[in-house]
C-alpha cells in the first residue's frame, strides 16, 4: 500500500471511529453536568482597586464551590474561594476573593506583565465566548497584581503566552488572605454575537501547599484550559463594541552605531496598526511602516546538532490570532511548521523593514479563518541585496463533531525573492475529551505539498499521531513523512528526505507516601530514516526515576542511548568537524529542581557520557532570586566540554536578566548574554511603561560587543531607541 493510500485509510478510520465514539459518549456535555454562575449587572461606580466594596459585587451572584485538583483530585480546599461576576454592555469584571492564608503566607514575587505566574500564588480565568469548546482566552493575575494572558491553543493542550490584550487588574491583600478585580473591555476580544452563555472556569493556585483548586473540570486528566469542559457564565448582556475602530499610532526614534568608526544613524519615523471588527468576531487589521522596537531580544541557545534552531514569534502583529493559523496534530518545531511568521521581517539575522500589511481572522458559524498579506522593502546590506516581496497565507479551519476540525492552509510568496512558490495542504483532528467516560484521546492526519521553481524532486510531506494525554497514563505516537525538496518558503522544516517515527509512553502513579506528590516514568523512542530506508538517527530516552516530591522540588535521573548516521560532515563547535559515519552512544542525566515557593530556586542538570567516538559534559544551571518585590534576578548558564578524537572544544552560554518590578506597569528590565561561540557579549535593556490601559511607552537600549582577537573588547553596534504608541477606540 502507497503511503498517500495508508494516509487517506488513516483519516478514514479516523472519521468513522469519531462518529461511533461520539455517538457512544456524547461529544459535547450536556449543560446540566456544567456548574453555572450568572451574571451581576454592573448599574453603579466602579473602582478598580482589588477590594470587593462596591455595591454591585453584593447583589452579584457568588459562588464558592470549588474543589481540589492537587494535591486531592475532588477534595475540599484549604481556603475559601469566592467568585462573581459584573457586566454592562461595554465590559466584564470579575471578582474573586482568596482565603484562607495570612499575608505572609502568600507566595508573591513577580509585578512583571507575562510572568511565569506558575510559580505564585495566582488566580487564571479562561472564558470561551464563542461556546465551541476549541478556542478562548486566558487571564492570570497574582496577588501583586501581575498580569497574564494568553490564547487557548493546540484545543487547550498549551497557551500562547505572547500574545496581549488591553484589560486591567488590580489585587488588594487583606488579613485572611487576597481578592483581586479584573475589567476587560469587550472590544479586546472577539466573541459570538448574540451569546449570552459564556464557556467559563477559575484555577487558584496555593503555592506554599502546592495546591491547585477550580470550579468547573475538576480532573487532573483534562487541562484547566480545554473550554469544552469548562462552566457556563449565563446572562450576559448583547454587549456593544461601538463601531470597533481600533487605530494605534506610534512614534518612534532613535540613535545607532554599527562598529566603532561607524556614525551615529538618526531616526525618527511613524508606524501605524488599525483594526476594524468587521462583527463581533472577525478582525481586520492594517499595518504601514511596521515597527517592532519594543521586542525583547531572542535567547540564545547552543546548537550541538546539525539541524537548525527553532526561536518563537514574539512581535504582536503576528501573534493576533496566531491560533487560527495552527496546523496538524503531530507538527510542531521538532518536525515542521507549515507557517512560520519568522520567515517575514527577519533574514539571517537582519531585520527587514515591513512597508504595509494587512490580516483578517475570526469566526463564522463554526469555521475559523486566518489570511495576512505583507509586503517588505528592499533591504541592503554589506555584499548583498534582499528585494522586496509580497508573502501570504491563508487557513480556515472547520469545527466537527463537537472537538474536533477539518481544515486547510495555503501560502504564497517567498520573502528571498524566489519565483513560483506556494504550499497547500489539509488536516483533519479528532479530540475527546470523554474518551472511556472521561479521558483524553486525540488522532489526527495531515499532508501538504510545496513548490517553487528551484525545487523539483519530492515536495512533499504528511503525517498521523495518535495521543492519549492523561495524568496516570500519556501515550503517544506519531509518523511524519517529509520529501527531500519539500521546503516550503514560509515554513520551519529543520530536516528533510525522511521518514520519522515516535512514540512516547509515561507512567504517572501517585504513591500514598506524605513526602512524594507523583513519580513520572518516562519512556520516550524516535527513529529518523531516509526516504531510501537508510537509517539516520535513533534515540530511546528514558527516565527510571522522575519524582516531583510533596514539597515542590523534583528529581530526575535519565539514561539515553542515541545514534547518528552521517551521511555528510557536519561541524560541531568551530574547527572540530565529526566525519562521515555511523556512530552509537549512551548519554546520561541527573537533573534537580527547586521549589520555585522560595526566593531563591532554579534547577541544574549534568549530561555526561559518550558522545559520538569521544566524550561530552553538558552542565546547565537556572538560578531565579527574589530579595523582594522590587527586584528578581535570573541567571541561566551552560558549559559544554567535548574531547573527541577530531578535537576538542568547550562552549560558555551564560545570560542574566535583572528586573526592577515598580508597579504592574512600570517594568525596567535588562537582559545581558555572552557566549564563547560568537565571542559577543550583548546588552538588552528595556523600560516599559503603561501610562494608560490604551497608552504605553518603550525605551530600549541595544549594546553589542565583540571579543575579538588578543581580547580587544571592539564595539559591533549599539542603539538607543524610544517608542510611544497609543490606542484609540471607537
Amino acid at each position: 500500500m502507497s503511503k498517500k493510500n495508508s494516509l487517506t485509510t488513516a483519516l478514514f478510520l479516523a472519521l468513522a471511529f469519531a462518529k461511533t465514539s461520539g455517538q457512544a459518549a456524547g461529544i459535547s456535555a450536556p449543560d446540566t453536568l456544567r456548574p453555572s454562575i450568572a451574571v451581576g449587572v454592573l448599574t453603579g461606580q466602579f473602582h478598580l482597586d482589588g477590594i470587593l466594596d462596591e455595591a454591585d459585587w453584593q447583589a452579584a451572584p457568588a459562588t464558592s464551590d470549588l474543589h481540589a485538583t492537587e494535591p486531592v483530585e475532588g477534595s475540599a480546599p484549604s481556603g475559601q474561594t469566592e467568585i462573581r461576576v459584573l457586566a454592562d454592555r461595554r465590559q466584564l469584571i470579575i471578582g474573586i476573593r482568596c482565603g484562607g492564608e495570612l499575608p505572609g503566607d502568600i507566595v508573591r514575587f513577580s509585578k512583571l506583565r507575562d510572568a511565569e505566574l506558575d510559580n505564585e500564588d495566582h488566580v487564571r480565568i479562561v472564558i470561551d465566548p464563542f461556546l465551541d469548546g476549541q478556542s478562548g482566552y486566558v487571564f492570570a493575575v497574582n496577588a501583586n497584581g501581575a498580569r497574564y494572558d494568553a490564547l487557548v491553543s493546540n484545543r487547550g493542550e498549551s497557551e500562547n503566552s505572547d500574545w496581549d490584550a488591553v484589560w486591567e487588574a488590580e489585587a488588594s491583600v487583606g488579613s485572611d488572605g487576597w481578592s483581586v478585580e479584573i475589567r476587560l473591555p469587550i472590544q479586546s476580544i472577539n466573541f459570538k454575537k448574540g451569546l449570552t452563555t459564556w464557556g467559563f472556569n477559575v484555577e487558584r493556585r496555593i503555592q506554599r501547599r502546592q495546591e491547585t483548586i477550580r470550579w468547573a473540570n475538576v480532573r487532573r486528566d483534562l487541562w484547566f484550559t480545554q473550554t469544552s469542559r469548562a462552566g457556563l457564565l449565563s446572562g450576559l448582556p448583547l454587549f456593544n463594541y461601538g463601531i470597533g475602530l481600533n487605530v494605534r499610532p506610534s512614534l518612534v526614534g532613535g540613535v545607532g552605531q554599527i562598529g566603532e568608526n561607524g556614525k551615529a544613524d538618526w531616526s525618527f519615523e511613524p508606524s501605524l496598526d488599525a483594526s476594524q471588527r468587521l462583527g463581533p468576531n472577525v478582525l481586520a487589521t492594517l499595518t504601514v511602516n511596521t515597527d517592532f522596537a519594543e521586542t525583547e531580544v531572542d535567547t540564545r541557545q547552543t546548537n550541538l546538532t546539525r539541524f537548525p534552531l527553532f526561536f518563537p514569534e514574539k512581535r504582536s502583529f503576528f501573534l493576533e490570532g496566531a491560533d487560527i493559523f495552527e496546523f496538524g496534530l503531530g507538527t510542531g518545531s521538532r518536525t515542521l511548521v507549515p507557517f512560520f511568521s519568522r520567515r517575514i521581517g527577519l533574514s539571517r539575522g537582519n531585520e527587514v523593514p515591513i512597508l504595509a500589511g494587512a490580516k483578517l481572522n475570526g469566526r463564522a458559524g463554526k469555521t475559523s479563518f486566518g489570511g495576512l498579506a505583507m509586503r517588505t522593502r528592499e533591504l541592503k546590506t554589506e555584499g548583498d541585496t534582499l528585494a522586496a516581496s509580497t508573502v501570504g497565507v491563508l487557513r480556515v479551519r472547520q469545527n466537527v463533531l463537537g472537538e474536533s476540525s477539518v481544515g486547510f492552509i495555503s501560502t504564497i510568496g517567498d520573502p528571498l525573492g524566489r519565483g513560483g512558490s506556494w504550499m497547500s495542504g489539509t488536516d483533519f483532528t479528532y479530540q475527546s475529551t470523554r474518551f472511556r467516560g472521561n479521558k483524553n484521546f486525540l488522532v489526527g492526519g495531515w499532508g501538504l505539498l510545496a513548490r517553487r521553481d528551484d525545487l523539483d524532486g519530492d515536495r512533499s510531506a504528511l503525517g498521523f499521531k495518535v495521543d492519549y494525554p492523561n495524568d496516570r497514563w500519556d501515550i503517544a505516537l506519531s509518523y511524519t513523512r517529509i520529501g527531500e525538496d519539500f521546503a516550503p518558503s514560509l515554513g520551519f522544516v529543520p530536516r528533510r528526505g525522511v521518514h520519522v517515527l515516535r512514540g512516547g509512553l509515561v507512567f504517572a502513579p501517585r504513591p500514598k507516601m506524605k513526602w512524594l506528590r507523583q513519580m513520572f516514568n518516562e519512556l520516550f523512542t524516535s527513529y529518523t530514516a531516509g526516504l531510501d530506508g537508510q537509517w539516520q538517527s535513533y534515540g530511546i530516552f528514558t527516565a527510571p526515576i522522575n519524582w516531583r516530591l510533596e514539597s515542590g522540588d523534583r528529581f530526575e535521573a535519565n539514561f539515553y542511548p542515541k545514534g547518528e548516521n552521517l551521511s555528510a560532515p557536519f561541524e560541531v563547535s568551530d574547527g572540530v568537524e565529526i566525519p562521515v559515519g555511523a556512530y552509537h552512544f549512551i548519554r546520561y542525566r541527573i537533573e534537580a529542581e527547586f521549589a520555585a515557593k522560595r526566593p531563591l530556586n532554579g534547577q541544574a542538570s549534568w549530561w555526561t557520557g559518550s558522545f559520538y567516538e569521544g566524550t561530552l559534559q553538558e552542565i546547565e544551571v537556572e538560578i531565579n532570586w527574589n530579595p523582594s518585590q522590587l527586584v528578581t534576578f535570573e541567571l541561566n548558564a551552560q558549559h559544554n566540554i567535548g574531547r573527541l578524537p577530531w578535537g576538542d572544544f568547550e562552549q560558555t552560554l551564560a545570560g542574566l536578566r535583572v528586573r526592577f518590578n515598580v508597579t504592574p506597569d512600570l517594568q525596567l528590565n535588562s537582559f545581558l548574554q555572552y557566549d564563547t561561540e560568537s565571542r559577543t557579549l550583548g546588552l538588552n535593556a528595556r523600560a516599559h511603561w503603561i501610562f494608560n490601559p490604551l497608552g504605553e511607552a518603550f525605551l530600549v537600549f541595544n549594546h553589542n560587543t565583540l571579543n575579538a582577537p588578543g581580547d580587544r573588547w571592539a564595539l559591533q553596534s549599539r542603539q538607543v531607541v524610544a517608542k510611544v504608541r497609543y490606542n484609540f477606540r471607537w
